[in-house]
């Protein structure tokens, strides 16, 4: 069946080591419309634990972060911006480190350091700017108020380039933002393309976020065709998501691709069916966002130029999975989700 008007830009299915460990995006909760990531669950490592995780979710995972010297050009712009970081000499990162791996967890030996594909980026950011990296752990809804009013110097979290935030933060892209279908693993769903694969289906999705407009689109276009539109469904967390997804009190649920084919992977429960952007019918990406206006978006697109070209990026892609989503350049504020 196919819908153009509504059908996603797709990515290639490359079958590689980690091929089920894609590129992604998402939210469960959103303060500005658009996407993002906000998914939460209330106890990651009893999540995890319940098998092999292909990742070292521990603290031990640290020793192997990359790490670089300040890059020259990057240093010099950040001087020539006159932006002042918020503790002198350090680069105050806003996380959410409540998330999931791989994008941005707690260890689970802790529950208190950061790690993931994002902390891992957000480290070298700052070493590239010869600062020293000082995570914070901030709830979704928290900030976007504490960037804009330089409580911290930029988010990374995940966060996808929507025109609306492009009025508020500047973006300094660092990967694609994509969406995973997922449904029970002994579902009959094998694949979701177009609207009518959703016919008189339950999919949980994030309640203000882009993807539920898509879905709300694809309802939308059943409706006109006579078909049983399909039914919205949201949970608060992606852990009572997972928990209606198996129990047969929904049929799908639409993640961030990078946790969908993790939850997969490491608990056999699950099954990925789909894939989109996030930000269609724009080719979107997810950007470190910060205060529009205070310089430090170029200096950050530069760090990240930098980690392209010599391979760092592809190392810390690679430690968590998530080759499919790279990138080949920073883009500086590119065109984002439309407004509604």
């Amino acid at each position: 069946m196919s819908h153009p008007q509504h059908t996603p830009a797709r990515l290639p299915r490359r079958l590689s080591r980690w091929a089920m460990f894609g590129a992604g995006l998402g939210a469960l909760s959103l303060v500005i419309s658009g996407c993002g990531s906000a998914t939460t669950s209330s106890d990651t490592s009893a999540t995890t634990a319940a098998g092999d995780s292909p990742f070292d979710l521990s603290t031990a995972n640290l020793d192997g972060r990359p790490h670089i010297e300040p890059v020259p050009e990057a240093v010099a712009a950040l001087e020539q911006s006159g932006f002042a970081p918020t503790q002198d000499g350090k680069l105050t990162v806003a996380h959410n480190g409540a998330g999931e791996p791989p994008i941005a967890f707690f260890a689970e030996d802790d529950s208190r350091t950061m790690l993931g594909s994002d902390p891992d980026l957000a480290s070298l950011v700052a070493e590239g700017l010869g600062l020293e990296y000082a995570p914070q752990n901030v709830a979704w809804a928290d900030w976007p108020l504490g960037v804009e009013s330089g409580k911290y110097d930029l988010v990374l979290s995940n966060v996808g380039v929507t025109e609306e935030r492009k009025e508020i933060f500047d973006f300094a892209t660092y990967r694609d933002a994509v969406m995973g279908f997922v449904v029970a693993a002994d579902s009959e769903i094998d694949e979701v393309d177009d609207a009518a694969d959703i016919s008189g289906q339950r999919v949980i999705v994030g309640s203000g976020t882009n993807q539920e407009q898509y879905l709300l689109d694809w309802i939308a276009e059943n409706e006109a065709a006579g078909l049983d539109p399909g039914e919205p469904v949201y949970y608060e967390d992606s852990a009572a998501g997972l928990l209606a997804l198996k129990s047969g009190r929904a049929d799908a649920f639409i993640m961030p691709y990078p946790q969908a084919a993790f939850q997969t992977e490491l608990l056999g429960e699950t099954k990925v069916v789909g894939k989109f952007n996030s930000a269609f019918p724009v080719d979107g990406q997810v950007g470190v966002a910060t205060a529009k206006g205070n310089g430090l978006a170029e200096p950050v697109s530069i760090v990240i130029d930098h980690l392209i070209e010599t391979g760092v990026y592809d190392e810390v892609l690679a430690r968590w999975g998530e080759e499919e989503e790279a990138v080949t350049e920073s883009l500086i504020n590119p065109p984002g989700l439309p407004k509604p």
